[in-house]
């Protein structure tokens, strides 16, 4: 409390012995500490934001004041997501999306800039996991794979680029994985596909940061959600079961997408990769 009264008298006699703030960000004062926020009134869209790691960042943004723009195919999850948002006073609408769909995602976009007259950040975390070794021939699941977590990004990026090359600033978060960074037994379409959305992101920050739009991947490890549901193999399941045993919640993935938001847009946090301390790879 003594911390928090001495920074903010200093703020004040700063400010009367120079005639301007030395704050460009919100101050969010709480009893345990004082939290910079750059989050406030940002509009976000959020893809796959009925379940998991998408709901979880949806509540974590609303609570330190951002306008949220949620996606996803269920729309009974996303109205409940929306009612509890408002409910605690937070600000959200939504939009049933299908993000294999280029003129959904179009759509998207600007159903986001007519309601909130802008697009601050895109996060794109739509993804399915369907694992399953090669020489079974899952061919369908390849496709859907690639059609969500490859197509999904891309349209989501061309969706939302034109405003923020406009506006000259923007922030997209593009939600990869550690199966981005190693490659394992069952999992080479998904880590394919999760390595590909890690070389679109940097490909999007070499021909973008001179429109200052940062890039930014989230690459999460063994994470409580419904992903693991997609995956199906029978010689497969057990093992993926026994590596989810000791995941994380969505909520630690929600609280470092925030951080990178957070920061002042001078500075990009390009990437991060969050696993569960026991995860090996």
């Amino acid at each position: 409390m003594m911390y928090i009264n001495l920074l903010m008298m200093f703020i004040m006699y700063r400010k009367l012995d120079t005639g301007k703030s030395l704050i460009s960000h919100s101050i969010c004062v709480r009893k345990d500490r004082v939290v910079m926020s750059n989050i406030q009134d940002k509009v976000v869209i959020i893809t796959g934001a009925s379940s998991g790691i998408g709901e979880a960042t949806a509540k974590e943004l609303a609570s330190r004041g951002a306008k949220l723009v949620l996606a996803a195919r269920r729309e009974d999850r996303l109205k409940k997501l929306q009612e509890e948002i408002k409910n605690s006073g937070g600000q959200a609408i939504y939009k049933v999306t299908d993000v294999t769909s280029y003129e959904q995602m179009e759509e998207l976009a600007a159903y986001a800039l007519k309601e909130f007259g802008k697009i601050d950040v895109l996060i794109n975390n739509a993804g399915i996991m369907p694992h399953s070794f090669l020489y079974k021939k899952k061919v369908d699941d390849w496709n859907r794979m690639i059609d969500v977590n490859i197509k999904g990004v891309l349209y989501g990026i061309a969706a939302v680029l034109p405003s923020m090359r406009e506006r000259k600033e923007g922030h997209i978060i593009n939600v990869s994985s550690v199966a981005g960074h190693v490659v394992g037994a069952g999992s080479t379409v998904y880590a394919a596909t999760k390595f590909a959305v890690r070389a679109i992101s940097e490909g999007l920050r070499k021909e973008e940061l001179g429109n200052n739009i940062r890039s930014t991947i989230i690459s999460p490890g063994a994470v409580a959600t419904e992903l693991i549901n997609s995956v199906t193999d029978p010689d497969l399941k057990p093992s993926i079961d026994e590596i989810y045993k000791g995941a994380i919640y969505a909520d630690s993935i929600a609280r470092a997408i925030a951080f990178a938001i957070e920061q002042p847009s001078d500075v990009a946090i390009n990437e991060m990769i969050i696993r569960p301390t026991r995860q090996e790879r």
